[in-house]
């Protein structure tokens, strides 16, 4: 897992959103409010809501970022995931469902988030 966590916020915009996950080359992020995970959101969610896309390099402009809030555009009914929970756990989830990250828990606090790419790297290391 990742324990270098960056959250969101319901309350920043759209757009605000977009710029972090291009800026830290990341592909999803917990929403929170206070310390609670109410929400995921990812660069597929954002690309979802497209309304006119314009391509210059990596960036993706959307018209509609700006007329739609956090809420509306994330995953509600997050499934997370304990800190000692085992990797077969974890890949079990994520293997049974469509969505690509899990939320890590201790307790209720959020520790880090675990993806499918990590699940990939320790497979790697392995051997």
């Amino acid at each position: 897992m990742s324990n270098d966590i960056i959250t969101i916020n319901k309350t920043q915009s759209i757009r605000e959103v977009s710029d972090i996950i291009k800026d830290k080359n990341i592909r999803h992020v917990p929403v929170v409010s206070g310390e609670k995970v109410i929400g995921m959101l990812s660069k597929v969610d954002l690309q979802k809501i497209s309304f006119v896309n314009t391509v210059d390099g990596d960036e993706l402009t959307t018209a509609l970022y700006d007329g739609l809030n956090i809420e509306q555009v994330m995953t509600k009914d997050v499934k997370v995931v304990q800190k000692d929970d085992t990797i077969y756990d974890v890949a079990t989830i994520l293997s049974k469902n469509e969505f690509h990250s899990l939320p890590v828990l201790e307790n209720e606090k959020l520790v880090g988030i675990v993806t499918t790419t990590d699940l990939i790297k320790y497979l790697v290391d392995q051997y």
